[in-house]
């Protein structure tokens, strides 16, 4: 969508971008991905000064809950659309954060503007949801960029719609773009009308459609997805989605090293290959060529990937002497634990004698790898951090604490407190947000309801559920128009979220 004036150079700026806090941005969690691939990184200390810059920073969320829960590091976010950038200074002033600054710029000239001067020499940058959305010469002053503030072994996350998963669908997106821009006025309503007619070609079993299940599978995910997500995401004029060797081939002008993915399980080549695609991938020395193979079999359509500015490798006994000092909390009760997870290669069964043991002894309270690796109960058992932390991290069924035992800071509560009341209504009660936690360095992943519940809680002592009054919660949430039967589901999901959660919101001092 051009604007009037032209400076959008195809990129869609008549909507904001949506809100999102990603886990995969986090400086902690992209340090223990690259502990896991052996890689020498030092995981954020209590202590630490970080210098973090973000590049593409939307309205600036994932940037500004990094800066309230780590009040030492110095954040740095560049985005090109002025109205994102307003947004963002904006709740940065409301909470008076002095540890964030948000530049708007355009990042295929920003190296060689003066503003390049105020951006200090970063230990990690990330961009997500930026590089095949824009155009050559952008990425060509990202490069720039990234080889003039990222210092000697620091991490840079990048994240892209990928090629071969994307092969499938480009129709799809093409016909949206080509088809909404002539159809109506407004990236929202482009895309809408793009999506409407893909839908009318389907039905019409149009082969470069119909026999797709990539493009089906996409249209299914469409129908839950925000208007303003599907117009950033279909509708800008330079989309183009990437091969990873291309990207890594494009960043190695800056002197960085492809090491793995933020995404956990995707580092194991025993969960995302069979034996017989294992096999093949290892006839291969060169990691590209592997990883092409990798994409080959499982075709992902976005990738999330870690690269470092010098590679210092690790030795397996240093490696494993830095995972097992890493602390885990439990973030749902142990009988929700899942002993077998769903992965490319089929299904991964975590065995249960072994991790029974460990989530027993987490449901009484955050520890350390290395604790529960001494459990009485896993005498006898290989010592394997390495497995521990993948399997219990990125299946989701553990969080790392970065700073254990830390207690909640004001600017946190004021942030999460002014998350809920600006953006918490019956319409948005499911959508996925972040609360702030200087325990974690950054966001606990959750729905917008959760802020309501979580505070309720706090403010009744955080024990546990009993003798809280979910109805009358459910109460103050609900239209004032709702049904009583409506009324009680929501008392009894608040009541359900308090059991699953309270603990862990108790732990991380939310509540």
């Amino acid at each position: 969508m051009t604007s009037a004036a032209g400076w959008s150079a195809g990129y869609v700026t008549d909507t904001a971008y949506m809100r999102g806090y990603y886990p995969e941005q986090s400086p902690v969690q992209l340090a223990l991905a690259a502990l896991l691939m052996g890689v020498q990184t030092d995981l954020p200390g209590p202590s630490d000064e970080v210098s973090y810059l973000e590049l593409g920073c939307g309205q600036g969320f994932g940037a500004t809950v990094l800066a309230a829960a780590n009040p030492g590091w110095r954040i740095t976010a560049v985005d090109f659309n002025p109205a994102h950038v307003a947004a963002a200074r904006r709740t940065a002033a409301e909470l008076g954060l002095a540890n964030i600054r948000f530049l708007e710029a355009d990042l295929a000239t920003l190296p060689e503007d003066p503003l390049m001067a105020e951006i200090p020499e970063a230990d990690v940058a990330s961009l997500h949801g930026v590089w095949s959305w824009v155009s050559p010469e952008v990425r060509g002053g990202i490069v720039r960029l990234l080889r003039a503030r990222v210092r000697p072994g620091g991490l840079v996350h990048i994240s892209y719609n990928a090629l071969p998963g994307w092969q499938s669908a480009l129709l799809l997106q093409r016909l949206v773009r080509e088809a909404g821009r002539r159809l109506a006025h407004g990236s929202i309503e482009q895309a809408r009308a793009g999506l409407d007619l893909v839908r009318d070609l389907m039905a019409a079993e149009a082969d470069g459609l119909a026999k797709s299940t990539r493009v089906t599978d996409i249209l299914r995910l469409l129908e839950k997805a925000a208007p303003d997500y599907i117009a950033h995401e279909y509708m800008n004029g330079c989309w183009s989605p990437c091969w990873h060797a291309d990207v890594a081939t494009d960043l190695a002008a800056a002197k960085l090293d492809y090491i793995g993915s933020a995404r956990l399980l995707t580092n194991f080549n025993d969960l995302m290959l069979t034996e017989a695609q294992r096999a093949i991938a290892n006839r291969f020395a060169d990691p590209l060529m592997r990883e092409l193979v990798v994409d080959a079999c499982n075709e992902p359509t976005l990738r999330h990937d870690i690269y470092v500015r010098g590679t210092r490798r690790l030795s397996i006994g240093a490696r494993d002497t830095a995972l097992e000092a890493v602390t885990l909390a439990l973030p749902m009760p142990p009988e929700e634990m899942i002993y077998a997870v769903t992965v490319p290669a089929g299904r991964a069964s975590l065995n249960e004698a072994y991790y029974r043991p460990m989530i027993e002894h987490l449901a009484e309270g955050p520890c350390t790898v290395g604790e529960l690796l001494a459990l009485p109960a896993l005498a006898g058992h290989a010592r394997n951090p390495t497995e521990v932390v993948g399997m219990l991290l990125g299946s989701g069924q553990a969080l790392a604490l970065a700073r254990p035992g830390t207690p909640m800071n004001n600017v946190s509560r004021h942030l999460n407190a002014l998350t809920r009341t600006r953006y918490l209504n019956a319409d948005t009660m499911t959508r996925p947000s972040a609360m702030a936690c200087p325990a974690l360095a950054g966001g606990l992943p959750t729905a917008l309801a959760h802020f309501y519940v979580a505070e309720r809680f706090a403010a009744a002592g955080g024990i546990d559920a009993t003798g809280i009054d979910t109805e009358a919660w459910a109460r103050q949430l609900a239209p004032a128009d709702a049904p009583a039967e409506g009324i009680a589901a929501l008392a009894k999901q608040m009541a359900d979220e308090v059991r699953r959660h309270g603990r862990l919101w108790r732990w991380l001092g939310i509540a």
